[in-house]
């Protein structure tokens, strides 16, 4: 994959948590508070965990940092899988938010 082509899938990632922040928010009482800087989401929950979603532009990963740990995903057919579990993004986020927000939330894409 072109570093173009990563950045146009990673952002659209980036976008993807932003607006299903805003809908969590609209539809539960999670509060989640999501701030962007640049190519780094922090998500801030109402227990003061956050969760850290950035690009690693030079790997052409998406890294996430979570209570649960750390984690760093590389877009493989169209997916963003986990380089060691393999798990997929937007489920492993909806599992860690869930966690932290403590009911459940779901991230898609």
């Amino acid at each position: 994959m072109t570093d173009l082509e990563y950045l146009d899938r990673a952002e659209a990632v980036l976008s993807a948590v932003e607006m299903a922040c805003d809908r969590i928010n609209d539809e539960s009482d999670a509060d989640i508070d999501n701030q962007r800087t640049g190519g780094m989401i922090t998500l801030t929950f109402v227990n003061r965990s956050q969760i850290i979603i950035n690009l690693q532009k030079p790997l052409q990963e998406i890294w996430m940092a979570a209570r649960a740990g750390g984690f760093h995903y590389k877009c493989q057919s169209d997916q963003w899988l986990d380089s060691k579990g393999g798990g997929e993004f937007f489920a492993d986020l909806s599992r860690y938010a869930s966690e932290q927000a403590g009911q459940p939330l779901r991230f898609n894409s």
